[in-house]
């Protein structure tokens, strides 16, 4: 018998499967939000998306599984890039987007409830980071034509710089507890701008160390 090396939830279904994937997910994004990975229960799951439980269990097998596809599902139905034709432009809309969604009540608190799993659950922290680096992959593009049109450094890395937006942000989600608000995400654009022009993310900058 050939082994099932599937990982759990990578399939992408149609029809009546992905209208059950969907309110799976849903119910799995409000219980993390709710009660935070360590009570995440895929019988409740199934209950709150008045699905069978058996599907569940034979499609996402764990909890991890369940988080992988659901933050899977959120990297891939983000929206996509800002073209605003500046980098300027570019990274107010990003940081913008990561304000808007940390800020959110239901949203902040997955966000929260995810990264404190992938803290001591292996898997959950690699779809942790297949997550950022879907979404660094789609932002990354803001950059590389920063540079075409000569705004910073050729050999900027655009994964560095993307990565000094939302920092700030995430540190007050899950560090000071000061507001994400609009003014936030300005500052946090206007740094990594400033950090950009100067050189400080480029190949030679950050292989010193410096």
């Amino acid at each position: 018998m050939t082994q099932d090396t599937t990982a759990p939830g990578s399939i992408r279904p149609g029809g009546r499967t992905a209208r059950v994937r969907d309110a799976v997910l849903r119910a799995a994004g409000d219980a993390l939000a709710e009660y935070g990975f360590a009570a995440l229960d895929l019988a409740e799951v199934a209950a709150r998306a008045e699905v069978g439980k058996t599907t569940v269990y034979r499609r996402w097998r764990t909890p991890a599984g369940l988080v992988a596809d659901l933050l899977a599902d959120m990297a891939e139905s983000s929206l996509p890039h800002a073209d605003t034709g500046s980098l300027h432009g570019d990274l107010h809309a990003n940081a913008a987007l990561v304000a808007r969604t940390l800020a959110d009540p239901r949203q902040g608190r997955l966000f929260r409830a995810v990264i404190a799993a992938a803290t001591t659950d292996e898997a959950t922290a690699l779809a942790l980071q297949r997550f950022y680096d879907t979404r660094l992959a789609e932002w990354s593009p803001c950059v590389i034509a920063a540079i075409a049109r000569g705004e910073c450094p050729a050999d900027t890395d655009p994964r560095a710089v993307l990565s000094a937006v939302s920092a700030p942000l995430y540190y007050r989600l899950l560090a000071s507890g000061d507001p994400i608000d609009p003014a936030a995400a300005r500052a946090a654009a206007d740094a990594a701008l400033a950090a950009t022009h100067a050189g400080v993310f480029a190949a030679a900058a950050t292989d010193s160390g410096s």
